[in-house]
């Protein structure tokens, strides 16, 4: 491995910044706002218009995300980002709201459904290498894994992907986090929410293209006299609450449905992305992982029989989410007082996650700006704590389809390595989180015929 490759991060404050400064900052890149003892340090606290504290240690993420979880709500500030989206669906719901969601979606993303899925997954990576090899240099490859996982979570939602236009709702996603999924001047002022926010008015044409689509889909599936038995829109309509008998609305439906066609492809599409920003830096793990994909696959696209005979694939895809985490930051409000890493907590201050600063973590981690898929190996993952690497959250509301996002990612990404070599293009990606960590412009590599 190159020793002088250090994948690109986001800039670190080693000051102090004003509630203007900070406010102007997380505008521009949320990441920025976490300060440089964050890498260093288990916890930091500071004063803006409240209390906050950000916490990167282990056993504070544990008891934040399982053992206490009922005292660390979602933040309203978050919440609020993605409320004209995704309403109160599974994501921003909480207590037993939350809890009936979650039972009702849970079977669609069961080890044998997800199993299932997989000729899906293996189609769209043939699909995708199709697309790959009409390339005459340079591609944009996030573009490129958005359209692939698209496909796949279209066939897991709604059994097919007829109503949509996956470009017109990729245009869509991307502007609402530009607009709404930005953190806001007015919340760091504290200014109350019935104040209109300008990235939620913003917002409003890329939420309205959205929910049509969804919107078509779930009045066709009304209309079907014979509609596909176990995909996740059949599950949500026929989800009721067991204490209340309680079901979604159509307005919930439109919500749920948002938020798991765009969790379900987004963050996996990154992931990619990410991944061979990486590996077009490092030639060498590049072709290893290349020559492991090729001696199990023979030519062939990959199915999920072959994952666990090419572990570097897997590895080289948990180093990019240790590097890039789909989600960099999270929030939490406190609502008893408690006590984190010796430090006393206590009701209505704030609690920030940065799983970002977690995942580089000086304490945690040996050389942890550098890519180095081998800290996955099998012998070498066995010394990470389960709390200090987080991709996918922890506790009760671990990501209901991480399961289904490996598989999809790891039959992706062998596919792909196998048929293609990768370089570095211009411009170079740069880790801007608006809602994910998204690298900007884009990823933008030379591709070629693997040789």
């Amino acid at each position: 491995m190159p020793s002088d490759f250090i994948p690109v991060g986001a800039p670190v404050h080693r000051r102090i910044l004003s509630r203007l400064e900070t406010a102007m900052v997380a505008r521009r890149n949320v990441l920025e706002i976490i300060p440089a003892l964050s890498y260093r340090q288990p916890i930091v606290s500071g004063e803006m218009v409240m209390r906050w504290h950000m916490l990167a240690d282990p056993a504070g993420m544990k008891r934040v995300m399982l053992d206490h979880h009922s005292n660390y709500p979602k933040s309203e500030v978050m919440k609020r980002m993605l409320r004209p989206a995704i309403g109160e669906s599974l994501f921003n719901a909480e207590g037993p709201n939350w809890k009936w969601q979650r039972q009702a979606v849970a079977p669609v993303f069961t080890h044998r459904n997800v199993v299932a899925l997989a000729p899906a997954m293996t189609a769209t990576a043939e699909r995708t290498c199709a697309r790959l090899a009409k390339c005459t240099a340079q591609a944009e490859l996030v573009t490129e894994m958005l359209t692939a996982t698209f496909d796949v979570i279209c066939d897991v939602a709604l059994s097919g992907r007829e109503h949509f236009d996956s470009e017109t709702f990729g245009q869509a996603i991307t502007e609402y986090f530009r607009t709404a999924g930005r953190a806001s001047l007015l919340d760091f002022l504290a200014v109350p929410e019935w104040f209109p926010r300008p990235g939620r008015l913003l917002a409003a044409r890329s939420v309205q293209v959205m929910h049509s689509m969804v919107a078509a889909a779930i009045e066709a599936r009304r209309r079907d006299a014979h509609p596909p038995a176990d995909d996740l829109l059949a599950r949500m309509l026929a989800a009721q609450d067991p204490e209340t008998g309680h079901r979604l609305s159509a307005e919930d439906l439109i919500f749920n449905m948002q938020f798991f066609i765009v969790a379900g492809h987004e963050t996996t599409a990154l992931a990619l992305a990410w991944a061979l920003y990486l590996l077009a830096n490092v030639p060498v793990e590049q072709e290893q992982a290349r020559q492991q994909a090729r001696d199990q696959l023979q030519g062939r696209a990959a199915g999920p029989d072959d994952l666990i005979h090419m572990p570097l694939v897997r590895q080289i895809l948990e180093e990019a989410m240790r590097l890039y985490p789909p989600v960099g930051l999270l929030a939490r409000s406190v609502v008893e007082k408690d006590t984190l890493c010796g430090r006393t907590i206590l009701p209505g201050e704030i609690l920030f996650l940065p799983i970002w600063a977690l995942h580089r973590h000086e304490l945690l981690w040996e050389q942890p700006e550098r890519f180095r898929p081998d800290r996955f190996g099998a012998g070498a993952s066995a010394g990470i704590n389960k709390y200090q690497y987080l991709p996918f959250g922890a506790g009760p509301r671990v990501c209901v389809a991480a399961n289904f996002a490996m598989m999809q990612a790891q039959i992706i990404l062998a596919t792909v390595l196998q048929n293609f070599e990768f370089a570095p293009g211009a411009p170079s990606p740069h880790p801007i989180m608006m809602m994910t960590v998204r690298p900007e412009p884009g990823v933008f590599l030379q591709v070629s015929r693997a040789s």
